[in-house]
């Protein structure tokens, strides 16, 4: 038998050269995909913004979504019977933690009338003594319209204004509610929702569900909602003006603090954690875990909520995120929005130089 040829040697050190051909390569690769180069159907955060902005157009250094609103200081005041539930210092006995806020209406025109949407929305951000955040934004509604950022997507397009006649189109709206059935909750509130005739009178809920973990180590799958201590009078929205909201905010402060109780539901076995459409049974446990308390307000574009982006995953110790996928879409649409108009206030004529920071704020 003819012997075997001798294998060429390789040359010393191929492997390693391969290796490091390697390493660009595939963060180049991870790059595309998360920019969705190499998946251009893929759903990503710049899409989800851009047809926010297709369906009211570009308006430089105003957030892609709530963004008309005001900002509000003051503090929470716990009552403690949060501690068992979670070990997140906010909760602890007796606690009293400084929060900023931000009070809105949902759709990316800074100019739109108050009552052009039944919805107001509630920002906070919880900062506690020992340096960890917790940010949240509530809307004035018990259930959202869809559970997945895929669904949404396509509700912010079905949405869109006809050129010809700047509204959605009623049929492809239409289409969408007809295609999407677990809508049907939203809708049915939506028909007897009205627009407000103030931000204090209403409650706010969390809609997606979060983890608490106690000091035990156990784990309470929540939802949480602001309930109003302001007495709701019914008073109908003023038709004639178009900014009542901060209006009527700055003059009930002229009075004194607002507050609201803070509503802590805790999840049985098999309630969804992962779907935003579905609420819990109302005989679910709630716990009182304490009071917010709003003492000032500021204008949006010069007061302290200004640069902040209330991402709703910037957590402290003792609260997780739970399954629910809107939470990380929500994540990511907020950085791109807050990057899109902190580079553009910082071109605007007239306006208050930003600080010096091109990224979102560092998770605490």
């Amino acid at each position: 038998m003819p012997e075997s040829p001798t294998p060429k040697k390789r040359p010393r050190h191929l492997g390693a050269w391969v290796l490091i051909a390697a390493v660009p390569a595939a963060c180049a690769l991870a790059f595309g995909y998360v920019g969705g180069w190499l998946a251009p159907q893929r759903l990503t955060p710049k899409r989800l913004v851009d047809q926010f902005e297709a369906n009211a157009g570009v308006h430089p250094g105003y957030r892609r979504n709530h963004a008309k609103g005001v900002c509000v200081a003051g503090y929470f005041q716990s009552s403690g019977q949060a501690a068992p539930y979670s070990m997140a210092q906010v909760f602890a006995s007796g606690q009293r933690t400084p929060v900023v806020g931000r009070f809105a209406i949902p759709g990316s025109n800074p100019y739109a009338p108050d009552n052009s949407v039944p919805i107001r929305s509630m920002a906070l951000r919880f900062t506690q003594a020992n340096g960890q955040q917790w940010r949240t934004g509530m809307n004035s509604m018990p259930v959202f319209p869809v559970a997945t950022p895929q669904a949404f997507y396509a509700q912010l397009q079905a949405q869109q204004p006809d050129p010809a006649t700047g509204k959605p189109d009623p049929k492809k709206v239409a289409t969408f509610f007809a295609a999407h059935p677990e809508t049907a909750a939203f809708r049915a509130w939506a028909k007897t929702a009205k627009p407000s005739a103030s931000f204090a009178t209403e409650s706010y809920w969390s809609l997606d569900a979060f983890v608490f973990t106690g000091s035990d180590g156990l784990r309470h799958a929540v939802r949480w909602r602001m309930v109003p201590q302001s007495a709701d009078d019914d008073s109908a929205a003023p038709a004639a003006d178009a900014d009542y909201l901060a209006a009527d905010l700055r003059q009930r402060l002229s009075h004194g603090p607002l507050r609201w109780k803070l509503e802590v539901t805790l999840a049985n076995p098999g309630d969804p954690t992962d779907d935003a459409t579905k609420a819990w049974p109302a005989d679910r446990q709630t716990v009182d875990a304490g009071t917010l308390v709003v003492e000032s307000e500021q204008a949006q574009d010069s007061g302290p909520c200004r640069d902040i982006n209330y991402d709703p995953t910037v957590l402290p110790s003792g609260i997780q995120p739970s399954d629910d996928p809107l939470l990380p879409a929500r994540s990511a649409a907020y950085a791109d929005s807050y990057l899109r108009r902190t580079s553009e206030e910082a071109h605007l004529p007239g306006t208050a130089a930003l600080p010096a920071k091109a990224q979102p704020e560092a998770r605490p």
